[in-house]
């Protein structure tokens, strides 16, 4: 395994999280799902040149994005992002991209469970064709149901990945795990063969170690499933703006280069853009934590 880390938690240049991740550890990059944002020629020689490599990509659905949408050009449109991220991490010498079918902070359906298991499973076989011929790996992946009422378990991913192909499978992550599963192991070995990647912060969604998750336990079970790709940091800070706030000047009050479909995607995880300083801390208490575990 290695160890990697996403980049869309902060707002700032990526030659900035690039050198800041060398340094730490870290092997991999998984990208934000900005393909309009990246030149990828440079961001490979970028990441190569820091010895790194481009693990993958995560999308990032928000806005008029959904893969189960009951308007047919909105679906359409939403596949076609998928697809130009699919490209970016191939571009990237990548291997996989993490999907999340339906609109992150939407949560009243568009239609009858029926009508829109059909539009998901049509919309992600589209995709998968299209990732197939460009061998690269999909992840459907379960996120929390504040985020969404679709897919919100490992079972139900596995569902929608096994009515896609045989190559797609489930993007697991820990934190919304803690949320909905009633057993976090016994959910990822019940995915054994079909997991496509593992994304990692702690119960408060702070860096792995500074909550109360068992990552001996999480790690050894993950390697049981057989998962042997990168192991993904996504820690996304809970704002704390009361005197309670033990990380001072944890908060960037004035970020640099945040978009405001950037700005609603980190708020809507219940977080704020985090000042330089404090998410360093954050990706190096990821690395000291998880390290030892990938290189045992």
């Amino acid at each position: 395994m290695e160890l990697a880390i996403h980049n869309w938690m902060r707002a700032e240049p990526i030659e900035t999280t690039i050198e800041r991740i060398a340094c730490l550890g870290y092997q991999k990059l998984e990208i934000s799902g900005e393909p309009e944002k990246y030149d990828t020629q440079k961001i490979s020689k970028l990441i190569k040149d820091h010895g790194l490599g481009c693990w993958g990509s995560v999308t990032l659905m928000m806005e008029e994005r959904n893969l189960l949408a009951a308007d047919e050009e909105q679906r359409a449109m939403s596949i076609q992002y998928v697809k130009d991220v699919v490209k970016m991490v191939k571009e990237l010498n990548g291997t996989m991209v993490s999907v999340v079918p339906g609109t992150v902070g939407k949560l009243v359906p568009d239609g009858r469970p029926d009508e829109e298991w059909e539009w998901a499973v049509t919309s992600m076989k589209e995709i998968y064709d299209y990732a197939e011929t460009q061998e690269i790996l999909i992840g459907i992946e379960p996120i929390n149901r504040f985020e969404t009422y679709f897919i919100n378990r490992g079972d139900q991913a596995l569902a929608l990945a096994k009515e896609v192909g045989p190559n797609c499978g489930v993007c697991l992550d820990v934190f919304h795990m803690n949320i909905e599963e009633d057993n976090i192991y016994d959910a990822i070995l019940r995915a054994k063969g079909r997991i496509n990647g593992i994304h990692v912060a702690d119960n408060n969604r702070m860096a792995p170690g500074m909550g109360k998750l068992n990552w001996p336990k999480i790690m050894d079970t993950v390697k049981e499933a057989g998962f042997n790709g990168a192991i993904s940091v996504e820690f996304c800070a809970p704002v704390d703006r009361t005197p309670a706030n033990q990380y001072i000047n944890s908060i960037d009050e004035k970020p640099d280069g945040l978009s405001a479909e950037q700005k609603k995607f980190i708020e809507d995880h219940g977080s704020t853009s985090v000042s330089e300083e404090f998410y360093t801390e954050l990706t190096r208490r990821s690395a000291e934590k998880l390290l030892p575990f990938i290189n045992e």
